[in-house]
């Protein structure tokens, strides 16, 4: 499941920023009746985190010393630490997730940022973890 839409800016290796669209026909809504209240609707936390760990992926990636090979290669979320959510998102939101690498250690790569949608801040990311295992199956 892809959560990202676009990469709207990127320094490779160091920061981008990116955006991920909420729709009213996301899967997380179709269990949902109609007239419901507002905060029924709120795009779940932890699709939020993914969505964030998968621009970091995009990031980490595109750096020079990322160490992907483009062999088998299985990339998994491992954490997330020191989340902060100030505020909801909605269908029809746009979140911008503005993320900086901060370092890989061993197949490990770390990323924090925050996520936004318009001008207003709806969290703050302390570390986003994701690891990387060459050599592995991917599940088909």
């Amino acid at each position: 499941m892809m959560l990202v839409d676009q990469v709207e800016w990127l320094d490779p290796g160091r920061a981008l920023r990116a955006v991920k669209a909420i729709s009213g026909s996301e899967p997380c809504y179709q269990h949902l009746p109609p007239g419901l209240p507002r905060e029924r609707y709120a795009y779940p936390v932890s699709l939020i985190i993914e969505s964030f760990g998968q621009a970091a992926v995009v990031l980490w990636q595109s750096g020079a010393d990322a160490g992907f090979t483009g062999g088998e290669t299985l990339l998994a979320f491992a954490a997330a630490r020191d989340c902060r959510f100030e505020a909801h998102a909605y269908p029809g939101d746009i979140l911008r997730h503005e993320v900086e690498f901060e370092h890989a250690v061993s197949g490990t790569g770390f990323a924090k940022g925050e996520i936004w949608v318009g001008d207003r801040r709806i969290a703050t990311i302390g570390s986003v973890i994701a690891v990387r295992r060459a050599g592995l199956t991917r599940p088909r």
